[in-house]
């Protein structure tokens, strides 16, 4: 089977259920960002020691966009019919890998430049993808209802990302560049 089918050589594309649409639909666009996303997190793997007690965690988060994106790709009308099921707890998962990184080395208090180290960077760069996904997802929702749990789910991971790139900085004794502190946390003081 060759990887070209010419099929999208006139603009269009195929989605489930056997529909053709523009490459520029906004499904498509989504899509195109969580894959962007699926393919971010490949190249912080493959950065980390296979050891590393986070390539479970990210083999999961990757595993289970595979699954978003081919609910992304299906329309509403006949979501039902795909095969592959959301878990019910990607947001959970996502909350509690947070909140764990977070009690392990405290609250941040200000804004940080991107970047650190090779890990951090990516992870930040991660981040800022899984953004542009979530934004794609909600303008998507205005056209053809996105399931909840897949924009929580995307949202957490922007989230997940930024601790998991300041976590980063701090296993490795690596100083974050601070820019400013939060001025709404200063005026609750």
């Amino acid at each position: 089977m060759r990887i070209y089918t010419r099929g999208g050589d006139k603009g269009k594309t195929g989605i489930h259920g056997g529909l053709r649409v523009d490459k520029d639909d906004i499904r498509i666009e989504a899509n195109g960002c969580l894959d962007e996303l699926n393919s971010m997190i490949g190249v912080v793997r493959a950065y980390l020691s296979d050891e590393h007690e986070w390539q479970q965690l990210l083999f999961l988060i990757q595993s289970e966009m595979m699954v978003v994106m081919s609910h992304v790709a299906t329309p509403s009308d006949i979501r039902e019919k795909n095969p592959n099921k959301l878990s019910d707890n990607l947001v959970t998962l996502c909350e509690g890998q947070i909140d764990n990184l977070t009690n392990k080395m405290g609250q941040n208090s200000h804004f940080i430049l991107p970047g650190g180290n090779l890990v951090s960077a990516h992870l930040q760069l991660a981040r800022t993808i899984a953004r542009r996904a979530e934004r794609r997802l909600w303008t998507l929702n205005k056209t053809d209802e996105v399931s909840p749990v897949i924009l929580q789910f995307v949202n957490r991971l922007s989230d997940l990302f930024f601790v998991m790139a300041r976590f980063e900085m701090n296993q490795q004794g690596d100083v974050e560049e601070r820019w400013k502190d939060f001025l709404y946390k200063k005026k609750r003081d």
